[in-house]
């Protein structure tokens, strides 16, 4: 499963519904879930649609609140006797960052899902890229016995959170992140990001990216992050026990792969493993490279195994 975004329970926003989906999700005409914004129907990328087609809500329960936060994934479609590969999304993002690996992933019969604590509650493969491996780090060593392999992508755990951000006034917080939700912005990420796409591609791919900003709750939540200080991992690089494969674009101009180097040197036990002509993003720009990387590490103990049989 993927998460997408988490948000206080609420009621449901009126909304046209047409009759239940896959997993009984209420899905629209073009058969998206109708809490998503509806600027979802100007996406072109059709990896993009399908995923967001298999998007619904779930409840967890959570310890710092009485009641339940609402979490968008996607479910797998098989159960697998693997250990389950849990994908999270970097910074400002969505499950939708990962419309190329995914199905991969699930065409060689992995089992993707997240939520561990309340609906897998067996060890899994966590998969953090950017931001997200910040959190991968932070979860595995907090709950070492939820994580049995990390796979970390372009790793933003370097930063001291947010920073001197933390410190804004709420109303210049704010202001700040509406800027994240622009056309303008999202089109020079894409420029960092990736290494060689047209404008058009770069203007749908802008569409993907933002479609999470145009939630109700999206600013709140990023204001909340923001002011909250972030992720600061430093500490805890070197307490992670678990095996871990590190992934890195070769021309990732956002974090620069020098600090793919110092993660390997600092990590227990880990491997390295570099994509050529590849941004920030590999999981976007070159899904059959990471999906097979994935893959690997997380079949290499079974292949150990099988090797031992006499």
């Amino acid at each position: 499963m993927l998460a997408l975004t988490a948000s206080p329970a609420q009621p449901p926003m009126p909304t046209k519904r047409s009759a239940p989906g896959r997993f009984g999700v209420s899905c629209t005409g073009a058969g998206f879930p109708p809490f998503l914004p509806k600027e979802v129907e100007n996406i072109k990328d059709p990896s993009a649609r399908k995923l967001a087609t298999r998007i619904e809500r779930l409840p967890v329960t959570v310890s710092f609140s009485e009641s339940s936060i609402m979490s968008s994934c996607v479910r797998p479609l098989t159960r697998s006797k693997t250990s389950p590969v849990v994908l999270l999304h970097g910074f400002d993002s969505s499950c939708l960052e990962w419309r190329y690996t995914y199905p991969l992933l699930e065409e060689a019969g992995i089992e993707a899902w997240a939520l561990w604590n309340s609906y897998i509650k067996r060890p899994m493969i966590l998969v953090g890229p950017s931001l997200g491996a910040a959190v991968a780090i932070d979860f595995a060593v907090y709950h070492p016995e939820a994580v049995e392999k990390l796979v970390l992508i372009d790793a933003s755990v370097y930063a001291e959170g947010t920073g001197n951000l933390a410190n804004l006034p709420r109303v210049a917080a704010y202001a700040g992140v509406y800027l994240l939700k622009s056309i303008p912005l999202r089109l020079y990420v894409n420029l960092l990001a990736f290494t060689d796409i047209s404008f058009s591609t770069s203007l749908d791919w802008a569409n993907v990216g933002r479609l999470h900003c145009l939630l109700p709750w999206w600013a709140d939540a990023a204001v909340n992050f923001m002011i909250s200080g972030g992720y600061n991992v430093r500490g805890q690089i070197e307490q992670v026990k678990q095996k871990t494969l590190i992934i890195w674009g070769e021309d990732d101009q956002i974090i620069s792969n020098k600090l793919a180097v110092r993660l390997h040197c600092e990590l227990p036990n880990a491997i390295i493993r570099q994509i050529p002509d590849c941004g920030h993003i590999p999981h976007v720009e070159k899904p059959n490279s990471v999906a097979k990387l994935i893959l690997e590490h997380v079949q290499e103990d079974c292949y150990k195994e099988i090797e031992c049989v006499p």
